[in-house]
């Protein structure tokens, strides 16, 4: 099995390359025939799945069909030089037909008004954006061998779609080692003689690589996102959270080193890059951090660096400690001899780690929303005229605005993390009542409703960014 997922991992090669290159059919037959037609096939439904995460398991059925059949047909021995040539080029002449059977894609329409081998290259790097949520749940073991046994094929072939196109994000390797273990568990546990205990002992062995799966993918997709400067003060802002007492200078290399391990293994082929880097990066904040705080040294004891790992990720805010009062960054500072380089590294993520530790409570989104503006004024202002009269404005504006913004983003995600979901919506109700005695009922509702969605959705540490980013 690791030989199949060895040689699976050299197509994903190709199908990278594919994004930027020209295709080349000697490449593409030699790894057909290296494969054989069916690890091609599983390769090509995952890949196309996680590329066309919006697409529907007909459309990707048929695009993996004229893909496979693609291959099959031109990777022969005797078919002619031109076949690959003028198969892919039918097919991309089907993409861009109105009933074309292939997922749709907003970008479409604009390679279409290309022709011969630009088109192709064109549609071959559109993506759909990451889903919002991973949105697959995994049936009852009962209905997963109702659906296998049934017809193991179309069980796995659905699979495949499901759970590639929800994890879109997760690294290709890590995606692949999940999937092919989850098959293997359902073919042996549903013909065993005793399968409830077979799926329990098979759950626990692959419980590290399902946990690997959800948190790369997440990972990932805000990196995606948020791009490595971004993520850095992301990472920063959650760790802060977690261990308020630690110092800016403990905690931005160990940011920055997460940071480097997804922009590393995110996109990578290599086959154990995000579990090997993530564990060098935990034993290094386990070093750093358990002389700290309590909890993170629990979270350290054990001998699985990869748990570790996740018991660090779910660990909850810490409350606020007494801390005096946050220095100020200084126009200097922002705007000093140092450049862009400087106070982007360090003068605003130290400023902004000083609010975070401030507020446990604030979600991601908000925090992001805050690195944005501060960027933008920091460009903003360093460009002008009189910078220090541009700055000084700036923190005069935001020092009205911001502090009322930050205590209700607090206190709404402290509430709904701390508070049974019925009781956080009854206090919700109530505040806002308090709040606007002369509201509408209506207005109230609409109101309450608009708040708990932003709650449930974004106060959580997998928060989709894009979607909160829009609710802020």
């Amino acid at each position: 099995m690791r030989t199949v997922l060895s040689l699976l991992l050299l197509l994903a090669t190709a199908h990278a390359a594919h994004r930027g290159k020209a295709y080349v059919r000697e490449k593409v037959c030699q790894e057909y025939r290296m494969l054989g037609k069916e690890n091609f096939r599983t390769l090509t439904i995952i890949s196309n799945s996680q590329k066309y995460s919006n697409g529907t398991f007909e459309e990707i059925s048929h695009l993996v069909r004229e893909i496979v059949s693609l291959a099959e047909t031109c990777c022969a021995d005797g078919a002619h030089p031109s076949c690959y040539d003028a198969g892919s080029s039918a097919l991309s002449v089907k993409s861009c037909s109105a009933d074309s059977p292939f997922p749709a894609h907003p970008g479409t329409a604009e390679c279409c008004t290309h022709e011969g081998l630009e088109r192709k290259l064109c549609l071959a790097a559109l993506r759909h954006p990451p889903q919002p949520l991973p949105r697959y749940l995994q049936p009852s073991d009962q209905e997963l061998c109702q659906a296998f046994r049934k017809d193991p094929r179309e069980f796995a072939d659905r699979y495949l779609y499901e759970y590639s196109s929800s994890y879109s994000q997760a690294p290709l390797p890590v995606l692949l080692a999940s999937t092919r273990t989850c098959l293997s568990m359902v073919s042996t546990c549903c013909i065993s003689p005793a399968p409830t205990a077979c799926f329990l002992k098979e759950k626990l062995q692959r419980k590290t690589l399902s946990l690997l799966t959800l948190t790369s993918n997440r990972a990932c997709s805000r990196f995606s996102a948020y791009g490595k400067d971004k993520v850095t003060f992301s990472y920063l802002a959650s760790l802060a959270q977690k261990v308020p007492t630690a110092s800016f200078e403990d905690l931005l290399p160990l940011a920055e080193d997460a940071a480097e391990v997804f922009s590393q293994c995110c996109d990578s082929v290599a086959e154990d890059c995000m579990q090997k880097k993530l564990s060098e990066h935990t034993a290094r904040a386990c070093t750093t951090l358990s002389v700290r705080d309590g909890r993170f040294a629990d979270c350290c004891r054990g001998k699985n660096l990869m748990e570790n790992y996740f018991c660090i990720l779910a660990l909850p805010p810490a409350p606020a400690p007494k801390l005096p009062e946050a220095p100020e960054s200084t126009n200097r500072e922002l705007c000093g001899k140092e450049g862009d380089l400087q106070a982007t590294r360090q003068v605003l993520p130290r400023s902004l780690f000083e609010l975070t530790r401030r507020h446990p409570s604030l979600p991601d989104a908000v925090l992001a929303k805050l690195y944005d503006a501060s960027e933008k004024i920091r460009g903003e202002c360093c460009s002008a005229k009189d910078p220090s009269a541009c700055l000084n404005s700036k923190r005069q504006q935001m020092g009205a605005e911001l502090p009322p913004v930050l205590e209700t983003a607090s206190q709404l995600c402290g509430q709904y993390n701390n508070l049974y979901f019925l009781d956080f919506k009854k206090r919700l109700r109530e505040s806002l009542a308090q709040t606007l005695p002369e509201a509408s009922a209506e207005l109230l509702e609409q109101l309450l409703e608009q708040r708990v969605s932003f709650a449930s959705t974004c106060c959580t540490p997998d928060a989709p960014p894009l979607l909160c980013a829009s609710k802020v």
